[in-house]
């Protein structure tokens, strides 16, 4: 593996890149036809903006009407076999077993030996199986824990069974934004969409295949994921552009949406060195794995909770409007202009019409309000503690309806 850094509007696209190939998705020639921009992102040709938006418009035409991102390169897998809920807890840190069927749940993938964040992933409990979604650029080392996990179960007599699903054979769509759920209703009229909630699942008939549809995304806004088989996703996708106020939109706005939501990109805001505690993903680790501490890593995340972490993370906006955006990496100062932090995303919000950003910083000056720098090449940025998300999350919730 060799780094290789590509900024679009400051984006960073991409940060690890094969010496192999990058692979292209049943939804490559779809791209193509459309302008897709396409850039290597964690071995897969993905699209970063297309020809006819830049991010910045991508980003706002998603806040107000809907956009579809090809997410197909995310590794899917599905786990079935008896001791199924056993097997992914032995790895994660939901509570797979107080979940109700047809729910997800954000977890994570823990180091037992350190306590730190391996990886972030849904998990989506169904009737006879977990169907669960993880990170391209983890995509060998998510494989080597389940497989690994798989492989000590079996030596228990206890039945798991793995199955990696390849962008070749299941692509992944997601269609965000406040227009989603009429798109949907307009293409997949069997399901009840107003009855379906925010982390909740269901299946439905695509020409005749089975696809699931969960109520989630990573931009805030309302909207869904739609795993299909491959073969069926360009013409899918076409029919989703065919309905009014749907454009496509690439990896750049998808990382300028993510960021206003607060949530935290993998490999920048969150790697093996930091802990739940630190990152603010306690809630992830559900309440029974709490009091039993039985998840990978359970005592040293506990004994960090109650003695406090050193760092936490921490929105961050520019106070300063001709200041520079600040990047992954940007040292944070104190009012001494003492080292206290870093930078792990930063953009300018076209939302907001300011500079964001989002890191970690001394516990001791994580309160919202407090007055920090950011070293940029010469100068010095002011900035201030924020709360997150940067703009309202607008999920469909049973409160929200």
């Amino acid at each position: 593996m060799f780094q290789r850094i590509i900024r679009i509007h400051g984006v960073v696209i991409v940060r690890r890149a094969s010496s192999l190939t990058a692979q292209k998705t049943k939804l490559y020639d779809f791209h193509v036809a459309h302008q897709g921009k396409i850039v290597d992102f964690g071995g897969f040709q993905l699209p970063v903006t297309y020809a006819t938006e830049n991010i910045t418009e991508s980003h706002i035409h998603t806040r107000k009407a809907c956009s579809v991102f090809d997410v197909s390169h995310m590794l899917q897998t599905i786990v079935t076999g008896a001791h199924r809920h056993e097997f992914m807890e032995s790895v994660c840190t939901a509570d797979i077993k107080g979940m109700s069927v047809n729910t997800s749940a954000l977890s994570l993938f823990t180091d037992r030996h350190t306590g730190g964040i391996l990886d972030d992933l849904i998990v989506t409990k169904c009737e006879d199986h977990l169907y669960v979604v993880s990170n391209a650029s983890m995509r060998e080392q998510d494989t080597n824990i389940m497989m690994r996990a798989k492989q000590y179960f079996k030596s228990y007599g206890k039945e798991v069974l793995l199955e990696f699903l390849s962008p070749e054979q299941q692509s992944l769509l997601a269609v965000q934004g406040p227009l989603s759920q009429k798109v949907m209703e307009l293409l997949i009229p069997q399901v009840n969409f107003k009855n379906l909630y925010f982390m909740e699942t269901t299946t439905a008939k695509v020409d005749g295949q089975t696809v699931r549809i969960t109520r989630c995304g990573y931009t805030g806004e309302d909207g869904f994921e739609i795993s299909l088989p491959s073969d069926i996703a360009p013409s899918f996708a076409e029919r989703l552009l065919a309905q009014p106020g749907v454009k496509l939109a690439g990896l750049g706005a998808r990382d300028t949406l993510r960021l206003e939501a607060g949530l935290c990109l993998y490999g920048n805001d969150l790697d093996k060195t930091l802990t739940p505690v630190s990152a603010g993903l306690m809630w992830t680790i559900g309440r029974r794995r709490k009091d039993l501490q039985d998840y990978p890593g359970a005592r040293l995340i506990h004994d960090e909770l109650l003695s406090g972490p050193a760092k936490k993370r921490v929105g961050l906006v520019c106070t300063s409007e001709k200041s520079p955006p600040v990047r992954h990496g940007t040292v944070i100062l104190n009012e001494n202009q003492e080292e206290v932090g870093s930078v792990t995303s930063g953009c300018p919000s076209p939302s907001l019409n300011k500079n964001i950003a989002m890191g970690y910083v001394k516990t001791s000056l994580a309160k919202v309000g407090t007055t920090l720098l950011a070293k940029v090449r010469n100068s010095l940025v002011p900035l201030t503690v924020t709360k997150m998300p940067f703009v309202p999350s607008n999920y469909y919730t049973r409160k929200s309806k």
